[in-house]
Parts: C-alpha cells; structure tokens; sequence
C-alpha cells in the first residue's frame, strides 16, 4: 500500500500546525465561530447534536494494522470507545472535544493519516472497489489511479472552493462494487482495441435531492491524460456550477441543465489546452506509484474446498457462502468481517474489535484492511487453509455474523441521534428491522437484498439506491419515513421509486416484512428481490403494503392518515 513521501509528512505536518493554532485563538475567542467554521471544516471536523464529530480519510478505504490499532487509541483516548466507518470508506468519532482535536490529527500523522478534505467543498476522498488488487474479475487494479488523484487533488489551489463538495470513485473490474454511476465522476479502468489502458468516463451521478445516474462523456481516455481530463471537468464545472443556491450546486444539476452533450463539448473545449500539458502522466510517474501496489508475496498455494474439512458445520457453510470472497490467487481467499451484528448500529466497531481485526490482518493477511462502503472490513489475502480458524476466532468477538449481501446487513447513517442535519433517527430503524428479522435461516431465504436507511435527503445512507430505500422525513416535528424500492448499485444501477405516503418508525418492521411477503409470493426461481421490483413494478407492492392497517403505538393507522 502507499506509503507517504517527504512531501506528504511536511503537508500533513505543517497543516496540523496551522489548525492547532486556529482552535487557540477560537478558544481564546480571538476567531468567531463563523470565522472558525470553514477552518475546522477543512480538517474534518463537525459540530453535531452533542458533540463534534471528526472524520478522518481513509485513501480508498486501504488501513495498515498500525492504523486500525490507531483507530482504537483514538476511541480510548479522545471519544467514548467506538468508531463508526461510514459509506466513503472513512471513519468518523462522535464525541470528540474541539481542545483535543489538534492532538487526534498529531497522532494519525505518526501513522500517516489525516482528516483534510473530508468536509468542505473540494474534491473528497477517492473511493474503490473494496476488493481492488486482488478481486477474481479484476481488469486492472484502481488503487495507483486513486492515489495519484488524491496526491494531484489534496490542496489544489483552483478547486479549494468549489460550488459544492466533489466526489470521485473508480472501478478497475468487471462488477462495478464502486457505485461509480452516483458519484460525480465515476471511472472504470478499460483496455481499447489496441490494448491500451484507459478510462471510461462518467460523470454527473449523485444522490440527496436531486438523485441522478451519472452520464457517459467519454468511452476511452488514455490513462496518461486521466489528471488533465479530470482537471477539464472539474474546471467547467468551477466555472458554471451554481453559487446562489447549494441545494441545486452539484455536478448533476449542471448537467441536467446544459445536457450531457454539452457538458462534454465544453470540457473536450477545455481539455485541448491541458491535454499535453505538464499534468500528463509519464510511464515513469505511472510506475512509480504502481510499485506502491505490487502484489503480496503469496504462497504457491493449490485451491481447496474449505468446508472439506467441516462439511456438518452449518455455521461454517454459511460464513463461507456469504462472507468469503474469491481471490485471484489460487489458494487464497477474501474475508468480510461484518459490522452487521443485530444491536449493533451499522458500522460501528468498539476499541477491542478494532485491535482485534488489526491483530487478525497481521496474522492472516498481510497486515492490511479494507474498509467498503457497505460499512464492513475486509482481510483481502487469507489462505484458505487458514479460514476455519479465522471464522472461529472473528464469531468470538461479534465479527463474523453470516449477513454479508443480505436483510440485515443494512448500510445506515448515524442519523438523527448525532447529526444535526438528520430529519429523523436512523440507527433505532435500522435495529428494530434487524431484530425483527433475525433469523438467519429467514435472511438466507430471501437472499441478496440491500436496505439502505439515511436520515435526511442528503442520503449519506444511499438510500436512493437501496433495493429497498429508507429516507427520513420531517411532518410538523414528528419523525417519518418514506420507502422507496427497485434501487440498485453496480453495473445495473437504478434509483428507487417511492411506494406512497410515508410511515411511523413503529410502523417501518411490518412495512417491510409485507414487503418481503410480496416478494415471496411474486419471485420465480433464482430472482433476486431488485429483479422482482423491477419486472412487477411498484403497484404490487403498495397495494399490499396499504391494503389493511398497521398498529401503531397500539392504535390502527389506515391509508388515509398516513403523511
């Protein structure tokens, strides 16, 4: 994985100086909060409901041990014992004191982490296939294109201050596991026909008010101009995004004004003066960054059957089917710890866990660990001699729960319980389904599905694209929620299409227990729940859903009282 250069330790170094003098003079009163606001925002750092929250990057969600075991100092020292990792592969700290902060950022930089553009408007952190490098349907690996966008982004002086908060993922396999068509620009790493690399160009996609799948402006770039192409975009985009409204300042919304033709037009425009200019990457620079990524030393290892050895281990069987991966190198595998457990908010792990899956990467894998924007762990490189005894010892510690890809394994922003931007809780909705849908033999039935629940519009819980979506809303100071269904990521993405007036948080279990029921009823063999949504449509669904009253705190709400 990257390791920092001269240039990063004096970056990060010299930043951490300027912020711990900035929250001196906040302290002393010398900077208002509005002076202090676009400051701290700059080093990650929120003020929610209770607390400030700090979230730190994670350079497409790759973590040393030394960093997870960094995570759990931080827990212990500075909050109060736990992390949540979020859907952009980073991980943020609820309870954080503002006179600490500057020690926090001293103390990732001793294992070279940071929390800079992780808030603000400028280019966010890159994000990837969870399993890139090592993935059986890889093309190319994504992580030497990432980092070199993170190293030409971090501080770049023409997009500090854009119309709005900027994000960018890339694919380099055949399934796409980086949801590229919501993000601002999405990238998926190609050959052409004469097997060169490049890019295949998407932008515009996004989420929270104004959901839209991005748009292909170009088929092929040749990798060499991927920073001055990206630079292109970004560029008219600084230059035409709206300023007057940030409701209507993404990407998306320029797009969707001038049409994707357009938009191309300009930025191929912009692009014919930055095209063969010093941004162009060298072979030389290419391969520079490549070598930070070379393969592992595997063993040469012959494929097993890992349940060989267990076959009358249900337990076992069914870890194996849902949590394990398959990994390009023969005799290897890739394991998703889950973060799933039911009582658990999604994504949340202790101290403990996190020294713990430091401990299981050290022996297990290399020593490093994926985090995925699903809100799990992955170890990308175990043997698969060496599963059984990693499942034994992940089920010790609440880690190895069967769920991965079905009901419960829920992708969940923290919601209205800390963020002061929520509408409503989205955490208590998210355990009551998870406990009303327990059974894993139940889970295993129903098959793949994806509940996404965000607590407001601004859908940091993808609930656009859940194939069953979950938003809350606000009535007269009253929590609701509003379902969607039929959304999908991945090479078939799709936005969920809302099924009718919204309900109670009493009422979300049985919503979607009949919702579940529908599908049963409906599917034919081998049909996942979006391939059932998507070829019935929505009228099945609600007319089921609203067909008899739901109980709610012990009185019978009809259609008609719903928002």
């Amino acid at each position: 994985m990257y390791q920092y250069d001269q240039y990063d330790h004096l970056i990060v170094r010299e930043r951490i100086a300027q912020y711990r003098d900035q929250v001196r003079r906040r302290l002393a009163d010398e900077l208002t909060e509005a002076e202090f606001l676009p400051l701290r925002l700059q080093n990650g750092l929120y003020y929610q409901r209770h607390a400030y929250m700090l979230r730190i990057a994670v350079p497409y969600g790759m973590l040393a041990s030394k960093q997870m075991r960094m995570f759990a100092h931080i827990a212990r020292k500075y909050d109060r014992g736990y992390g949540h990792f979020t859907t952009r592969q980073n991980i943020q700290f609820n309870w954080i004191e503002l006179e600490q902060s500057p020690d926090i950022l001293t103390d990732l930089a001793s294992v070279e982490m940071h929390a800079i553009q992780t808030s603000g408007n400028c280019i966010r952190n890159t994000t990837t296939d969870e399993f890139a490098g090592v993935a059986a349907d890889e093309i190319i690996d994504p992580r030497p294109y990432c980092e070199i966008l993170r190293q030409w982004s971090t501080f770049h002086p023409e997009f500090i201050a854009l119309p709005r908060k900027f994000k960018v993922a890339v694919n380099g396999a055949v399934e796409d596991r980086a949801a590229i068509a919501v993000h601002d620009i999405g990238l998926t790493v190609v050959y052409n026909e004469q097997n060169e690399i490049g890019f295949k160009v998407m932008v515009g996609g996004g989420m929270g008010r104004t959901p839209i799948l991005g748009s292909v402006i170009r088929e092929f770039l040749p990798r060499e101009h991927l920073l001055t192409y990206v630079e292109a975009i970004m560029r008219v985009y600084n230059l035409h995004g709206r300023r007057d409204n940030k409701y209507k300042a993404r990407i998306k919304i320029l797009l969707k004004a001038i049409g994707a033709e357009e938009f191309a037009r300009q930025v191929e425009a912009e692009w014919e003066d930055l095209k063969n200019s010093e941004e162009t990457l060298t072979l030389e620079e290419m391969e520079r960054v490549i070598a930070y990524f070379q393969p592992h030393p595997y063993k040469q290892l012959e494929a097993i059957d890992p349940l060989a050895a267990q076959a009358d281990n249900k337990a076992f069987a069914n870890w194996l089917k849902r949590n394990v991966k398959p990994h390009k190198q023969p005799g290897y595998a890739s394991v998703v710890l889950s973060l799933k457990k039911t009582g658990v908010p999604p994504g949340d792990a202790t101290a403990e866990q996190m020294d713990f899956m430091a401990d299981l990467s050290d022996r297990y894998s290399f020593g490093e660990l994926r985090v995925t924007h699903e809100q799990n762990i992955v170890l990308a490189d175990v043997e698969q001699t060496q599963l059984f005894a990693l499942w034994q010892e992940a089920k010790a510690h609440g880690l190895a729960t069967p769920n991965i890809g079905l009901l419960n394994d829920m992708i969940c922003c923290p919601g209205g319980d800390f963020c002061a931007l929520a509408n409503a809780k989205s955490i208590p909705i998210a355990s009551a389904i998870a406990e009303r849908f327990d059974s894993l033999d139940f889970q295993h039935d129903i098959g793949d599905i994806e509940l996404n629940i965000s607590g407001c519009i601004n859908a940091c819980g993808h609930h656009h694209v859940g194939n069953i979506g979950i938003l809350g809303v606000d009535k007269d100071g009253s929590e609701w929620y509003q379902v969607s269904i039929g959304g999908a990521q991945g090479n078939h993405s799709a936005i969920g299409k809302i099924i009718g007036p919204s309900f109670s948080a009493l009422q979300m279990p049985e919503v979607i227990g009949r919702l579940l029921q529908v599908y049963v009823r409906e599917r034919v063999e081998g049909e996942r729940f979006v391939d059932t949504t998507q070829r019935i449509g929505v009228a099945p669904f609600k007319e089921f859903v609203y067909a008899t009253p739901i109980v709610d705190a012990g009185r019978l709400v009809g259609e008609d009282e719903y928002v």
